[in-house]
C-alpha cells in the first residue's frame, strides 16, 4: 500500500478509512505490482521471454501489452467479409528446436498446420523468373542473359584480386552478382523493399538472406535453358490452418498463466522510470520491477523513458513504414496464379514489392464459397453490372508497399494504384470482381540495416542494459537479420535466460552463428545445455556446450 497523506475533507469517513487512520495510510484505487521481471509487449519476443520465465519458475514476472490480442507485428486481421490478412508476409520456418517445441505445444494437432513447398517468382520483362533471380537468368531474354553473365564474370574475376571488403550493400551486390543482375533486379527491388538506395545500407546483415550465384551452375543452366532448384531456409514452410499467423501467438499466449498477463488498455505503458525501476500503465497501475525486457521499438522506449541522451542516439537508427494491402476476389483461382506462394516485383509498373497469394496458404483464409457477397467494383474501377450479393468461390492477394521520406506514398490513392498494378502485372484481369479490400499502415515496418546502425546499437543497447533494461525484438534490438518469427521469439527466450541464469544471448550477439550451418538443434529446457561463447572464443568456431549457469537470483 502506498503511503499517502490522510484525507482532510470534512465528511464522514468510511470504515476502511477509520481502520487505516491508525497506520497513517489512505486507501488508493491505484494498483501497485512488484515483480522480478516485467516484459513489455506480447509479440513473438515478449511471448518468448514470458514462456521461458514461466518455464524456469524461479522469478516472479508479468507481461503487458496495449493490444487486447497478442501477436504484435505477427498478428492477423479479418475483414468484415471474412478475408484474413497477416500484417506482412509471414511464414514459419525455424532455426531452433526450442521454438518448434513451443509452437507445437500451442498448436499440437497435425490438422492445425499446412506444409508448403515454396513456389516463388520474380516478375521481370513480362516474364515470371523463378526465385532466386540471380540463379535463374536462363529464363530471361538472350540480351539480358548476356548482360547478366558478363557482369557475373567480371565480378568473379574482381573477387580474386579484391583486397578489401565491400563498403556497402550496393558494392556487395556488384561484387557478388555483377552489374547486370544489379541493374535488372537487385537495385530496383531492394529500393522498393527498403525505401532507401542500396548505397545507404551496410552488408553485414545479409547472411543466408541473399543467394550468391554459382557462376558454373548459372552458365550451365543458361546453355541448357534450365531453371535452378529451390534455395534458402524457407524452401519448405508451415502455415497455420486457421486464424492466420496471429493464431499461433494467441495459442502460445494461452499456454501462459492468465494472472501473469495484462493485455489491452490496462496493459498500455505510459512511462518507464528506469532510475526508480517503475513502469506506469495507462490505468494508473504502477509495476515495480528488478529487470525489464522491453520489446517496444527502442526509439519509442527511450522517449517513454524521457532520456534525452538515449533518445538522441536512436535518431541514428532508420526504418521504413509498411502498407499492407489486401484484395479479395470472386471466382476460381486462375490457372496463371496456380500454387504460387509469394512473388517479387522490381519494376515500376506496380507500387508493391511483394505479393502473396494468401488464399493458397489455407482454405480458411477466405470465406466459404457458399457465403454471398456483393461485388464492390471491377478491377478496372467500373461498377459491377449487379449489386446483388452472390456466392463465391473466393481467393485473395496480399500486397506490401514500403514508404519513407526518400520514397513517399500517396496513401489516399494507394489501394487504387495497387489494383492497377495487379492488372499491369497480369495478376488480375480488368473484369475480375473485387468483393473485399483491406489497407493498414505500420509506421515501423522494416528496421533498416543502415551504414550507421552498428555504431548506434553498440552504444545504445549496453547503455540500456546498464539500467537493467533488455531491449529486444524486431525493433527493440533493431537487427533485421534476426527479425523473423523464430529469431524474435528466441531473442525473448535468451534474454530471460540471460537475466535469470547468466546464459549468453546467441541470437542477438552472434546472428551469423544462429543462421549458419553450425546452428545445430538446441533445446533450452531446465537441466539442458546451451552453447556459451567466451570473450576469447569465436561463437561460430569455438563455442562449447556448458551447463546453464547457477541461478543468479535478484
Amino acid at each position: 500500500m502506498l503511503n499517502l497523506a490522510r484525507n482532510t475533507l470534512k465528511r464522514v469517513p468510511s470504515f476502511q478509512e477509520i481502520l487505516q487512520s491508525a497506520t497513517g495510510n489512505k486507501m488508493s484505487n491505484k494498483e501497485e505490482i512488484n515483480v522480478d521481471v516485467l516484459v513489455i509487449g506480447a509479440g513473438p519476443t515478449g511471448l518468448g521471454a514470458a514462456k521461458r520465465l514461466n518455464q524456469i519458475d524461479s522469478a516472479s514476472w508479468l507481461i503487458v501489452d496495449s493490444n487486447k490480442t497478442p501477436g504484435g507485428l505477427a498478428s492477423t486481421d479479418v475483414t468484415p467479409e471474412g478475408f484474413l490478412y497477416d500484417v506482412g508476409g509471414h511464414v514459419i520456418f525455424s532455426h531452433y528446436k526450442y521454438f518448434d517445441d513451443c509452437i507445437d505445444e500451442a498448436l499440437p494437432k497435425e490438422s492445425d498446420w499446412y506444409t508448403h513447398q515454396r513456389i516463388s517468382y520474380v516478375r521481370c520483362k513480362g516474364l515470371w523468373v523463378p526465385y532466386p533471380f540471380q540463379n535463374n537468368i536462363s529464363m530471361l531474354p538472350k540480351e539480358d542473359q548476356v548482360k547478366c553473365m558478363d557482369g557475373m564474370i567480371d565480378a568473379a574475376l574482381e573477387a580474386r584480386v579484391a583486397g578489401t571488403k565491400p563498403k556497402d550493400f550496393d558494392e556487395w551486390i556488384v561484387r557478388m552478382m555483377g552489374v547486370g543482375v544489379a541493374d535488372l533486379f537487385m537495385r530496383p527491388y531492394n529500393y522498393k523493399v527498403w525505401a532507401v538506395p542500396t548505397t545507404k545500407m551496410q552488408c553485414q546483415w545479409l547472411g543466408e538472406r541473399v543467394a550468391a550465384p554459382d557462376i558454373k551452375t548459372v552458365t550451365k543452366n543458361v546453355i541448357l535453358q534450365k531453371a535452378a532448384g529451390n534455395w534458402g531456409p524457407n524452401a519448405t514452410f508451415r502455415f497455420p490452418a486457421r486464424d492466420g499467423t496471429g493464431g499461433i501467438w494467441i495459442a502460445v499466449a494461452n499456454t501462459l498463466p492468465k494472472e501473469k498477463t495484462r493485455f489491452g488498455e490496462h496493459g498500455a505503458v505510459t512511462k518507464v522510470d528506469a532510475s526508480a525501476k517503475k513502469v506506469t500503465l495507462k490505468d494508473g497501475t504502477t509495476v515495480n520491477y528488478k529487470k525489464l525486457v522491453s520489446t517496444m521499438a527502442v526509439d519509442a522506449l527511450t522517449e517513454t523513458m524521457g532520456n534525452k541522451e538515449l533518445n538522441d542516439l536512436t535518431k541514428g537508427l532508420f526504418y521504413s513504414s509498411t502498407h499492407v494491402i489486401g484484395v479479395g476476389i470472386r471466382g476460381e483461382r486462375p490457372e496463371r496464379i496456380g500454387d504460387k506462394c509469394w512473388l517479387y516485383f522490381p519494376e515500376n509498373d506496380c507500387p508493391f514489392y511483394r505479393a502473396t497469394i494468401f488464399s493458397n496458404y489455407s482454405p480458411y483464409n477466405q470465406p466459404e464459397a457458399s457465403k454471398k457477397l456483393p461485388t464492390m467494383y471491377l478491377a478496372n474501377g467500373e461498377k459491377a453490372s449487379s449489386s446483388e450479393a452472390k456466392e463465391g468461390p473466393y481467393w485473395s492477394i496480399m500486397l506490401e508497399v514500403s514508404e519513407s521520406s526518400m520514397k513517399p506514398v500517396d496513401q489516399d490513392n494507394l489501394l487504387k494504384e495497387c489494383i492497377q498494378g495487379l492488372i499491369n502485372t497480369e495478376m488480375l484481369r480488368p473484369t475480375d470482381e473485387i468483393v473485399s479490400t483491406y489497407h493498414r499502415r505500420f509506421d515501423h515496418g522494416y528496421p533498416t540495416p543502415s551504414l550507421e546502425r552498428e555504431g548506434v546499437l553498440k552504444q545504445l543497447l549496453p547503455k540500456l542494459q546498464d539500467q537493467d533494461i533488455w531491449s529486444r525484438g524486431r525493433f527493440g534490438s533493431w537487427r533485421y537479420e534476426v527479425g523473423n518469427q523464430d529469431h524474435s521469439f528466441m531473442l525473448g527466450v535468451e534474454a530471460a535466460d540471460n537475466i535469470v541464469n547468466g546464459a549468453v544471448e546467441l541470437t542477438l550477439n552472434y546472428p551469423d552463428f544462429v543462421n549458419g550451418r553450425l546452428n545445430s538443434e538446441r533445446r533450452l529446457v531446465e537441466g539442458a545445455q546451451i552453447f556459451r561463447a567466451t570473450d576469447k572464443a569465436d561463437a561460430a568456431g569455438d563455442a562449447k556446450p556448458v551447463d546453464i549457469a547457477a541461478n543468479k537470483g535478484f
